[in-house]
């Protein structure tokens, strides 16, 4: 696990539209400018470490949310045409402090945004309660799909680690999304994701 003692005080970005990733999730991806050729190359050469960042056009205007994650490549291939395919593992949460000019692709200097700490008690019941609110929220879906969700949930022992890997696989909005990885709190993104889940057996 990559922590903010190892994390790279900068590295590149790759922009993405309306697209967020958490730490814990994988994020294929196919590359193909020139611009996330050459970010791919440093980084294979380097720690196999570069960010995503959700950009989004206001208008005319492009903006780039003041969080991303940073990911480590898992595997890479690249084709005949120079292109790639990769898979990129969510790691860690990380702040964009300020953009940097002396790279051919975006490129930031970088601050790990580590989640607020829960007290054990408060931890065990936050994840029991938001295991209840997925269960009854997939309650439509195949027994064998359930069944292997709530397997998965059962084996996340940290409130944190569970909120990241259920909002990587069951928040689709992308501005929810965004707003959960901002959210430093673990309580608060464990009580914003059970809202989701009633809003979504309410069939709001």
């Amino acid at each position: 696990m990559m922590t903010g003692l190892n994390l790279p005080k900068e590295c590149g970005v790759m922009l993405l539209p309306d697209c967020t990733l958490f730490p814990q999730g994988g994020l294929p991806l196919f590359i193909f400018e020139e611009r996330y050729r050459l970010m791919l190359a440093d980084a294979l050469a380097g720690d196999c470490v570069f960010a995503v960042g959700r950009v989004r056009n206001e208008g005319e205007k492009e903006t780039v949310s003041p969080v991303g994650t940073a990911g480590l490549i898992r595997a890479s291939r690249e084709r005949e045409d120079g292109t790639s395919e990769l898979l990129l593992h969510g790691v860690i949460r990380v702040r964009f402090l300020r953009w940097l000019e002396d790279k051919p692709y975006p490129c930031a200097l970088i601050e790990p945004v580590l989640p607020e700490p829960m007290e054990p008690g408060k931890g065990e019941a936050a994840m029991k309660t938001l295991r209840g609110a997925v269960e009854d929220g997939i309650s439509h879906l195949p027994a064998e799909v359930r069944d292997a969700v709530m397997t998965i949930l059962a084996q996340t022992d940290e409130p944190t680690l569970m909120a990241d890997v259920v909002a990587q696989q069951f928040v689709h909005e992308p501005d929810l999304r965004q707003e959960l990885l901002e959210t430093e709190s673990t309580a608060k993104r464990i009580s914003m994701l059970c809202g989701f889940f009633q809003n979504l057996q309410a069939g709001d």
